[in-house]
């Protein structure tokens, strides 16, 4: 074959293979608008995100399988900062944490300021009061809800969106229990609030990106004063983090005080029953 046929024939062959592959690309629907998040710092580009048209299944949408007995993967080497319910607005945090994403009256829901200064805390809850919310608590960038219902593409990304689903007006991720380590200690949180400076990256939160630059080093994760004391972190700091299911949740320091506390609901459940099972003339009843 001479030269220029070889060229040639290369040419269209490669020609081809491009079609087939701009054809297997899904399509970006149009973009609508995000609100901006806490501790912003967003250009008007980036108010922006795209929702592709396809669906992921979980085993894709977080790419390498959880290990035996873990649903979902960690998240390694995450830089995290630290931030607190009733947070003043600073340099770097321009909007004040009175309210969170999903709670407009959070400082007053808690119980008051989170003060995270060490002297004025005793067992991981402020020392002047007790809180009302579980105190372990975290922010992660994304926001489920829109002003009306929920955001597009919730239903196929948000992976417990189905099982969670109680309504247009309830966040399918608020009180999402999350694991958290750094080196050998492991803590568990609440998910309360979006942040840190998004609310729409699904792609990190649900998949596999990496957190986008920001002025926190390119933080991808908020955490209370009580996280920060378990592990033992620095206010900036580099944890690994993923989701649990709450039938991995051990007993711990997380697991006492809320009333949006699992634990503390389920017990409270369970004394409720036991109450009806030894009413007077009714006796207890054997399960």
């Amino acid at each position: 074959m001479k030269p220029g046929t070889i060229t040639h024939t290369i040419a269209v062959m490669l020609s081809s293979i491009s079609s087939l592959f701009a054809h297997g690309l899904p399509s970006k629907a149009e973009s609508p608008k995000v609100k901006e998040s806490k501790k912003s710092n967003r250009s008007s580009d980036d108010r922006l995100f795209d929702v592709g048209s396809i669906a992921f299944p979980p085993g894709q949408l977080f790419g390498t399988s959880p290990k035996p007995g873990e649903r979902y993967p960690w998240k390694k080497s995450i830089v995290t900062t630290v931030f607190w319910i009733g947070e003043k607005p600073s340099e770097n945090n321009p909007v004040p944490n009175r309210t969170s994403s999903w709670d407009k009256q959070w400082t007053k829901n808690y119980g008051g300021v989170d003060d995270p200064n060490p002297t004025n805390r005793s067992n991981y809850i402020p020392a002047k009061f007790t809180p009302r919310q579980n105190p372990f608590y975290c922010a992660l960038p994304y926001n489920d809800k829109a002003r009306e219902g929920h955001r597009p593409e919730a239903p196929r990304v948000v992976p417990w969106f189905k099982d969670a689903y109680q309504g247009p007006a309830v966040s399918t991720c608020k009180d999402r229990w999350v694991a958290i380590r750094k080196g050998n200690r492991t803590v568990y949180a609440q998910w309360e609030d979006a942040g840190p400076f998004r609310t729409d990256h699904w792609q990190y939160v649900f998949g596999n990106d990496r957190p986008k630059p920001n002025l926190n080093k390119g933080a991808g994760l908020d955490v209370s004063p009580a996280v920060r004391d378990y592990l033992g972190m620095n206010d900036t700091d580099v944890t690994d983090w993923r989701f649990v299911d709450f039938s991995e949740v051990p007993r711990g320091p997380w697991s006492t005080h809320g009333e949006n506390n699992t634990f503390v609901i389920n017990d409270r459940t369970k004394g409720v029953e036991l109450a009806e099972e030894l009413k007077p003339g009714g006796g207890r009843i054997v399960r």
